[in-house]
């Protein structure tokens, strides 16, 4: 009967183990660690395969110490280093400096104006002198305009562009009128409302009137008489207040003289709500109504 290698090498590896197995744990136990050499602790195995054949089929013992991997550089890192440079500290006066650089910068240019900020050679006369204007209508324009925005330390609501002939009567009346009338009443007055000033027009926007004086700059409409403590007297509303009334009608007649013409809520439909001030000249005198 011919023998069959394999059927000889499981009984050889059964009869090795056999007092294994009778002495089994109850739970595996923790396996050795490898000896550094690969040869089998059984010799009944080393003795059939022999120990070249053992030597091959065991693995390779692992290398007591692993390689360093390789230094690995990024191709767009140019001269890359090892490490991460730490940047240097800020000085102590950084956030200051930057603070006075944007203090430093140059503003945007402001609109001409004359070297004291003040027009027609009266420094409480505030605001900006203005290129001639060319009337589309015959009879318009200004040669020498400026664009004012305050009158004695009163503000106005809007920039008036004038003469300074208006300007000039403008503050006389301010000064000399209307503060003195208003008094400490709410304050004192803080600014005047401004409806109208250089337009060129006809009168009243009549079609076929003559030209009106704000076409040349001799104008300005003043609608109310803003106090500090915000109440407003207002032409429209406070002209025949019992409170109100008596302040706006002297401010009015005492316009009179200071301006060339003056016209109220008594003159006509078309000044209900302002006071048109302008210092056009006639011949028989100041004309106020």
């Amino acid at each position: 009967m011919k023998r069959h290698p394999a059927i000889l090498l499981a009984l050889l590896l059964l009869v090795a183990s056999q007092p294994v197995l009778a002495k089994a744990p109850s739970r595996s136990m923790r396996p050795d660690m490898r000896p550094e050499t690969s040869a089998p602790a059984n010799p009944a195995v080393r003795k059939i395969f022999g120990p070249s054949i053992v030597a091959a089929l065991l693995p390779r013992p692992r290398p007591v110490t692993a390689p360093k991997p390789a230094r690995v550089v990024l191709s767009t890192a140019g001269a890359a280093v090892h490490l991460s440079q730490r940047p240097s500290a800020r000085p102590a006066n950084f956030s200051r400096n930057v603070v006075r650089a944007a203090v430093r910068s140059k503003p945007a240019k402001p609109v001409p104006t004359s070297r004291a900020g003040s027009v027609c050679g009266d420094k409480t006369i505030r605001g900006q002198t203005l290129s001639p204007i060319a009337g589309r209508l015959r009879g318009c324009g200004v040669s020498a305009p400026v664009k004012i925005t305050s009158i004695d330390g009163v503000a106005l609501t809007q920039p008036a562009t004038v003469n300074c002939d208006t300007a000039r009567a403008l503050k006389k009346w301010v000064k000399n009128t209307v503060k003195p009338t208003v008094g400490k009443l709410g304050g004192g007055v803080v600014s005047l409302r401004v409806v109208a000033h250089y337009s060129c027009r006809t009168r009243n926007n009549q079609p076929g009137a003559k030209i009106s004086e704000h076409g040349r700059g001799n104008a300005i409409d003043i609608a109310a008489i803003n106090l500090k403590n915000g109440v407003s007297l207002a032409v429209l509303k406070g002209w025949r207040d019992k409170t109100q009334g008596p302040i706006l009608k002297k401010v009015h007649a005492r316009a009179c003289g200071t301006f060339g013409t003056v016209l109220g809520p008594n003159s006509d439909r078309f000044h209900q709500d302002h006071l048109h001030l302008d210092v056009a000249r006639h011949r028989g005198g100041a004309y106020c109504r």
